[in-house]
């Protein structure tokens, strides 16, 4: 006999199905009294959020929501949407977070691909909701006072939680929308089981503990925060609303709300540390970044603030980060910059997912030698159920049975991957290929760089060329030749740009270069 128990018929006390909502019940139990929500001057603790949530969802199912409903969301980083995290899935809904920087089309056509039938809205975004049929909506006023009309439908459900509906682990928590930089948003479908461990991923690589304190400068629209709204609430973390980014905002709450932990991308974070504000912090802040490649000096500034950078990388459709940069011991004898450039890469896998791979076009395994070129393709417990009511997409994306990300890397040696490009972002030129991401990293060396962006634009010679596109630091000045020569002394001539052009670059609400919009800046029959 092996020893080991038989089967039973019975296994309800061996298992139960993996949910996030499980963190904030936990949480309301044992450490009901801790401080769970700061908005402005409004503060309650773990006991007083379970029981929002629970009335938001038993408010739900009292107005007619059935099992696997959509509830769409639109609001800034406020209570409400934290709320909705936890409240929509308890009530058996699926939460769909909308992007508050879209127009009021785009609004409605998520809200009808999606099929939310229900929608909150906050106050100030109420011109971007569409008024149909089937479509429930309710105003946040994110007061917190009886008259706020989302307060009173809390008002007309109980505070004693819902029985559950959650028959199985994999049953869908949420729909996240891509964000359209190229082409129509597709829906990436979370699963409650992708969820919970996506966000005990966070608890990890962020170092996130009891004492954390975490500010809200990450769209919770976007990728779910990353599950970051799981993830804190997991370990009775504070959460500190943030309506918009604010840089002398960020650096009053680092200070007044001892924070701990922030997350954004590089151009949310280029703002912050070149605030006249900006100050070295008495306590280390962890700062996990993502959305794009850091530059080193980007992060050798946090270094010089004591803002520790934790490069994580990830797509809406692995649930945000999927890999992190873990520090490695050694690094701590290299100089600065150098422990920069290390940083600055993608990394390993999150724990709680499986592999990462960089593969050629056949999914064999590149050689890890650091030069390499391939696709990032990543599978397991960190990747999307699929794309919501679009099977040919999904298809697509998961062929070979991996996800394809479309990013291209190479692999080091010690393990850590490196993005190079996206593939539609790849310049060959004369039959060699140049990063824009080199390029990029390369110009934001130049003192009086504060960001940059690199597009392909066609050369009837070498096929296609370089153009750089650069956003200088205020007070500063530079010249196109000037530019051009700094890239000469650090770079190969064939990667260096052939021209510069000067202005704000055009983001997406997370931070995202929107280098199509670059590129239709061409004139017609020169672009790519």
């Amino acid at each position: 006999m092996s020893g080991f128990a038989e089967s039973s018929a019975d296994e309800s006390a061996a298992r139960v199905p993996l949910s996030p909502l499980t963190f904030l019940r936990r949480s309301a139990d044992a450490l009901a009294d801790k401080g769970a929500v700061v908005n402005g001057q409004r503060r309650y603790d773990y006991r007083e959020l379970y029981g929002r949530v629970n009335r938001l969802a038993s408010a739900l199912r009292a107005a007619g929501l059935a099992r696997h409903d959509r509830v769409a969301v639109l609001s800034p980083n406020a209570p409400a949407l934290l709320e909705a995290h936890f409240g929509v899935p308890a009530a058996g809904g699926v939460l769909v977070a909308i992007n508050v920087r879209l127009g009021a089309n785009e609004v409605e056509a998520i809200l009808s691909h999606s099929g939310a039938r229900f929608l909150f809205v906050d106050a100030e975004l109420e011109r971007l909701a569409p008024r149909r049929r089937g479509l429930d909506a309710v105003r946040i006023d994110d007061t917190g006072q009886p008259g706020d009309p989302y307060e009173a439908f809390l008002a007309t459900g109980a505070p004693a939680p819902a029985e559950s509906w959650l028959e199985d682990e994999e049953e869908p928590i949420s729909i996240n929308y891509t964000s359209g930089t190229t082409g129509a948003p597709k829906g990436a479908v979370y699963s409650h089981r992708g969820a919970y461990l996506n966000a005990l991923g966070d608890v990890i690589e962020a170092g996130l503990s009891y004492d954390s304190v975490y500010l809200w400068t990450l769209p919770m629209f976007h990728c779910n925060g990353w599950c970051f709204p799981w993830a804190v609430t997991a370990v009775a973390g504070r959460h500190v609303c943030l309506r918009s980014v604010d840089p002398e905002r960020i650096w009053r709450l680092l200070d007044e709300e001892g924070v701990t932990h922030f997350c954004g991308a590089p151009t949310v974070l280029i703002g912050v540390v070149n605030h006249p504000d900006a100050h070295r912090l008495e306590r280390r802040v962890s700062v996990p970044i993502g959305g794009a490649a850091p530059s080193p000096a980007l992060v050798a500034r946090m270094q010089e603030l004591n803002l520790r950078p934790i490069h994580l990388y990830g797509l809406t459709e692995t649930y945000g980060p999927s890999t992190a940069c873990v520090w490695r011991q050694e690094w701590d004898e290299l100089p600065v910059e150098e422990q920069a450039r290390r940083l600055a890469r993608q990394g390993a896998g999150y724990v709680t997912g499986d592999q990462i791979r960089v593969v050629d076009e056949q999914l064999g395994e590149v050689r890890r030698d650091g030069e390499t070129v391939g696709e990032v393709v990543v599978r397991g417990n960190s990747v999307m159920s699929g794309y919501f009511a679009n099977p040919d997409a999904t298809a697509e994306a998961f062929a070979g049975g991996w996800f394809h990300t479309g990013d291209l890397a190479v692999w080091h040696p010690d393990g850590y991957i490196e993005l190079r490009d996206r593939k539609k972002d790849i310049i060959i030129s004369g039959g060699e290929n140049i990063s824009t991401i080199e390029v990029e990293q390369t110009l934001v060396e130049h003192p009086a760089v504060l960001e940059s962006a690199v597009v392909a634009v066609p050369h009837q010679r070498w096929g296609e060329r370089p153009k750089a596109y650069v956003t200088l630091r205020p007070g500063t000045s530079a010249t196109e030749q000037e530019i051009i020569e700094f890239c000469r002394g650090r770079l190969a001539h064939f990667k260096c740009p052939d021209a510069v052009e000067f202005g704000d670059l055009p983001k997406t609400s997370t931070g995202k270069v929107q280098k199509f919009v670059l590129r239709e800046r061409e004139p017609v029959g020169q672009r790519r």
